[in-house]
């Protein structure tokens, strides 16, 4: 079977292996290190830099493209109703509560109206109405607009997106 010699051998075959494989990584970074040079305690700079635009985008990113109001006047009940099957599983729209309260007639309507839906207290303390404005920015980010919601959803990401569910939801009756 395996004696005491054969054990000594893999574990010094391991240590060995172990010992070659800090040292290669070692080398390797002193050949290829990218960072600040330090010579004593002072800092050199590099010979070069190369500018990639990282700093100055920051004002591109800002322009995110035509306000709510815009996209919500060009948005696409149909395409809204295709966006709809992501609620599909928590809220219905015949005027029963499921895992939600119904979002019939819910564009406009009070926040936490519905009369037999148990809502979360933050829900509650909420208060305002479902203005498309205030969905498109509870649907971006259910959790950030009403702390403490018993909605578990991520959020639409896509303003695009938002609109085309806001006008679905538009169409259908109170």
């Amino acid at each position: 079977m395996f004696d005491t010699m054969t054990i000594t051998k893999a574990g010094g075959a391991l240590c060995g292996a172990f010992l070659i494989f800090l040292l290669g990584k070692w080398a390797a970074e002193s050949l290829y290190h990218t960072g600040p040079v330090l010579h004593g305690s002072e800092q050199v700079a590099q010979a070069y830099t190369i500018d990639t635009g990282a700093d100055g985008g920051a004002e591109e990113a800002a322009d995110e493209g035509p306000d709510f109001a815009t996209l919500l006047a060009s948005a696409d009940a149909g395409a809204g109703e295709k966006v709809f099957g992501k609620c599909k599983a928590c809220h219905k729209l015949d005027g029963t509560n499921g895992t939600g309260p119904h979002l019939d007639g819910v564009v406009g309507r009070a926040v936490a109206s519905v009369a037999d839906f148990g809502y979360s207290d933050g829900m509650k303390a909420h208060g305002g109405n479902w203005d498309p404005e205030a969905l498109s920015a509870f649907l971006e980010n259910p959790k950030g607009v009403v702390a403490g919601t018993k909605m578990t959803f991520a959020g639409l990401k896509k303003p695009e997106d938002r609109a085309n569910i806001i006008a679905y939801l538009q169409t259908l009756g109170g």
